[in-house]
């Protein structure tokens, strides 16, 4: 099921660093990010094999998560909160501010075939 963690972050005088070390449940494979969002919703999908840790690291933006079980919304404004998501979360990303950069961390390789874009019947 999707989860927050929140990343070990150090402030003092000078600003923030934010951490991702020893933290995510998977090895990192893939990174990109997502920004320049107009109005579209992004995502649509689920995976066979990969496991995400989604963080916005400027502005905001919304995921929602279907497990088949359970539907969630998590709200991303943060840079020290990182969304974790399992191969099973169908998940959409939505209302981004103008600002917003989303940066996900993938747990496999970009492969077309490890995706599912039917979310689960209502």
């Amino acid at each position: 099921m999707a989860h927050i963690i929140d990343l070990q972050t150090h402030t003092d005088k000078r600003g923030n660093l934010t951490v991702i070390e020893k933290i995510l449940p998977f090895d990192i494979k893939r990174i990109f990010y997502i920004y320049g969002v107009d109005n579209s919703e992004r995502g649509g999908h689920r995976h066979h094999k990969t496991k995400q840790a989604a963080i916005c690291i400027q502005g905001s933006c919304i995921i929602s998560n279907n497990n088949g079980k359970e539907k969630q919304e998590f709200i991303l404004n943060k840079p020290s909160k990182c969304l974790i998501l399992q191969p099973e979360d169908y998940h959409s990303m939505y209302n981004f501010t103008k600002d917003a950069i989303l940066m996900v961390l993938a747990s496999e390789y970009y492969n077309y075939s490890d995706y599912i874009f039917e979310n689960y019947a209502k």
